[in-house]
């Protein structure tokens, strides 16, 4: 059975640090490009950032360039993103997606982050 499960949001203050980490389970992490998005009340779920396979490129959503970094641990089965000098635009949330070599795709169920003081 497939699972993604993200951990690690919450309520943080404007310039805080956050880091989201999303376990899977149930396919061959290593060989599925993995990103994170996120869904803000009343917007579309955007794309955050991107890893390919063995992290050979990373892409980001220009909001964040600078700020957030993504990682993966393919011996943890884990995806993670750092998130630092947050701002309230930033408060959604947070979904990780793992996409396979033939197209398939799988969602976690997301983890909240709120930034607020």
């Amino acid at each position: 059975q497939v699972q993604l499960v993200e951990s690690g949001g919450g309520l943080v203050q404007p310039g805080g640090s956050l880091r989201l980490s999303c376990a899977a389970s149930g396919f061959i992490f290593s060989w599925y490009v993995l990103s994170w998005h996120r869904q803000a009340p009343g917007k579309e779920r955007e794309l955050v950032g991107r890893i390919t396979v063995a992290g050979g490129r990373l892409t980001y959503a220009d909001s964040v360039k600078g700020r957030f970094t993504i990682s993966r641990d393919d011996a943890k089965n884990t995806v993670y993103l750092q998130m630092n000098s947050l701002k309230p635009a930033d408060t959604a949330v947070y979904y990780c997606n793992a996409v396979g070599p033939s197209g398939q795709g799988y969602w976690g169920q997301g983890t909240q982050v709120t930034v607020s003081s």
